[in-house]
């Protein structure tokens, strides 16, 4: 059994995912191979991802895709892209709507594992969750994005890609005029020597 299928049976948040307000089953969403070269690590799938079992299946995944500038192929490629959030499983929503954190438990029973399978030259940590675990910051998103020369070229610190966040990326338009760029020259390379 492959360490993909493993977390795949992983079932050990069966009873917190229960007592949420979605009352759902684990479906965790493994992504990755070996071979790929660029990693990418969110915070957890989100709901048309737990029904889909497709990483970044939603809006989100449309604005990562053109923030890195991949199609759909490419960015599904697991040869080249791996997709390895904090946690693998949905962890569904509080009572007012909102979505709970990725569980603890996940990342401890499973990235080291997972890590340790993989050589990227490039990772792209995307929220507040990513960041805190793989760079050990204590700021929030905001000023780690700001700083994402003290880690570039091979690692960049994004904000999460969802909608909510249209007014940050407003009000901080050096993200598209000078990280965005640099990150598509960055993802380009890599994709070119795995054509």
């Amino acid at each position: 059994m492959t360490l993909a299928d493993q977390i795949s049976a992983c079932r050990l948040c069966a009873d917190r995912f229960a007592a949420t307000a979605t009352r759902h089953a684990p479906r965790p969403v493994p992504w990755f191979s070996p071979q790929a070269r660029i990693l990418i690590v969110g915070q957890a799938p989100g709901m048309r991802v737990h029904e889909l079992g497709l990483p970044f299946a939603d809006r989100s995944g449309e604005r990562l895709r053109d923030w890195m500038g991949v199609d759909r192929d490419i960015f599904y490629d697991r040869n080249r892209i791996a997709i390895v959030p904090m946690a693998f499983c949905f962890p569904g929503y509080d009572a007012k709507g909102a979505d709970l954190p990725p569980p603890p438990l996940c990342a401890a029973t499973w990235r080291r594992k997972v890590l340790a399978e993989l050589s990227p030259r490039l990772t792209l940590l995307v929220g507040g969750h990513a960041q805190r675990w793989h760079l050990g910051v204590k700021t929030g998103v905001s000023a780690v994005v700001a700083d994402w020369r003290a880690h570039a070229p091979d690692c960049f610190p994004l904000p999460h890609p969802s909608w909510r966040n249209t007014g940050w990326l407003k009000r901080n338009p050096w993200f598209e005029a000078e990280l965005l760029p640099e990150l598509r020259a960055r993802i380009k390379d890599e994709i070119k020597e795995t054509a």
